[in-house]
């Protein structure tokens, strides 16, 4: 029964958002019983081609709501908005954004995060924690981490929103930091969420995120800001281009 439903799934004979049959249904269509019924809509669960709704049944998982696409024309067309890239890419899109500040601190810096930035593990940082949300439904936990001598006592020490986002504020010829960003290394992996990040971006079972660490240079070769983003993998899809 899974091996048949999983191929009208990616075959596309079932689209993403339909509802699958009952399971009466699906136990009468293959013969077998609910209990093999269950059992595999819990490995299709598993394997996150599909998401139960209590009370609803189970559904085919929808395909990603943002592409994220990285290039740096996109990223100076986006910073032209005046918004935040996300927002923009976003709106691009045809979505609603919607950016949440969890906490703004200062703190020791964790070892990786140290290393990217070049300066010495547990010196101190400031770190931004945001939510983003796309038509209400969370997309990204981001924590943003500038080292404290250049962020120390700016915006990006204070627990508000930044218009043009914060990338906007460490450009500002005419700001306090004016560093011009000219490349950007992402770092990706991919794993199964931890607890606190299912809760925090309500991600169904058998979704993997993705954690990636973004960290801009400026022109002078030094890191100025390192993002350090958990990504649900059913709701984002990746784009890069490479020139070469």
């Amino acid at each position: 029964m899974a091996n048949e439903l999983r191929t009208e799934i990616l075959r596309g004979d079932l689209a993403p958002g339909d509802q699958l049959s009952s399971e009466n249904e699906l136990k009468d269509r293959f013969g077998v019983t609910r209990t093999t019924v269950r059992k595999g809509i819990a490995l299709l669960r598993a394997e996150g081609l599909i998401t139960s709704k209590q009370g609803k049944g189970a559904f085919v998982r929808e395909r990603p709501h943002v592409n994220l696409r990285q290039t740096g024309s996109i990223y100076r067309a986006r910073r032209g908005t005046g918004k935040s890239n996300f927002n923009a890419e976003a709106e691009a899109q045809g979505q609603k954004p919607k950016q949440v500040i969890r906490e703004v601190v200062e703190t020791a810096a964790p070892e990786r995060v140290a290393e990217l930035l070049g300066v010495e593990a547990g010196a101190p940082v400031v770190v931004r924690r945001l939510l983003q949300v796309s038509d209400e439904t969370p997309m990204t936990l981001v924590d943003c981490y500038y080292d404290s001598a250049i962020a120390g006592g700016t915006r990006l020490a204070e627990a508000r929103l930044i218009k043009g986002g914060a990338n906007a504020y460490l450009e500002d010829p005419e700001g306090p930091i004016g560093r011009r960003i000219v490349q950007f290394i992402e770092d990706l992996n991919v794993r199964m969420p931890y607890p606190h990040e299912v809760d925090q971006l309500d991600i169904p079972d058998g979704v993997p995120v993705a954690r990636v660490m973004r960290t801009a240079y400026d022109s002078a070769g030094d890191a100025v800001e390192v993002q350090d983003s958990i990504v649900p993998c059913d709701r984002h899809s990746f784009r890069y281009v490479i020139d070469v």
